[in-house]
């Protein structure tokens, strides 16, 4: 789902920018990918900074642009590829839509030159996910890098409605099933504290799924960090 922007003007500009920035996207995506973890890690965070700016500009906001739309989107998934990077993964996808997002974001952005009246403001638009935060062994608190993953899906979830969000809790395979079923539980109820307590006003459903479905299969007893993790989807 997508906020709704309206006009011949938004439909050109979109149209116009598709193909020459995803093939830009492309090539960054090769570039970004080659980088050291820490170089890495600095470009997406300024992405993920000037992103979180945009989505605040009031000008942005009620511009007949695209320009907040992808903005919400690389605060979106520049902070996934953050949360990978915490556990020393390049994650290709979220690195790749970070990206794109972000090359379009800055894009320059055509106005009326006839406009009579200021334009509505635009509705936020829902970027749906998956969403996904880490936790630290045997832990179910939030970090800060997971806080600031949440932040931007509060965000980026609030033009969704009334669609309800899944919040899914995971553990690796160190502890016993039943101990990794109570974590997975504490972690998926903690995010949705957070989320609550932050702004959304979804309806919020959690599930539990101990050590079962890991990212990074794993023999028994390994700790794995991907594993540790919950994921929140809107339905």
């Amino acid at each position: 789902m997508t906020g709704n922007w309206k006009g011949p003007l938004t439909a050109f500009a979109l149209a116009g920018c598709l193909v020459p920035v995803a093939a830009w996207a492309q090539d960054q995506q090769s570039d970004l990918m080659s980088l050291g973890k820490g170089e890495l890690r600095n470009e997406i965070r300024t992405r993920y900074d000037a992103a979180l700016a945009q989505t605040g500009d009031a000008n942005v906001v009620a511009a007949d642009t695209p320009a907040f739309m992808w903005a919400s989107q690389a605060k979106a998934q520049c902070g996934i590829a953050l949360g990978f990077l915490k556990s020393g993964t390049k994650d290709p996808v979220s690195i790749g839509k970070c990206d794109d997002a972000y090359r379009r974001m800055t894009q320059p952005q055509m106005v009326s030159q006839e406009t009579v009246a200021p334009p509505p403001v635009a509705s936020a638009p829902c970027l749906p996910g998956p969403y996904i935060v880490f936790f630290d062994w045997d832990s179910s608190l939030i970090s800060p890098d997971a806080a600031t993953i949440l932040d931007s899906t509060v965000a980026s979830t609030a033009g969704c409605g009334g669609a309800a969000i899944r919040i899914d809790g995971y553990t690796d395979r160190s502890g016993s099933d039943r101990y990794n079923m109570g974590l997975s539980t504490r972690r998926a109820d903690a995010v949705r504290d957070y989320l609550v307590s932050h702004g959304t006003t979804a309806s919020l459903s959690t599930q539990a799924f101990g050590e079962s479905n890991p990212r990074v299969p794993t023999a028994d007893g390994v700790r794995e960090l991907q594993n540790r993790r919950v994921e929140i989807t809107v339905e």
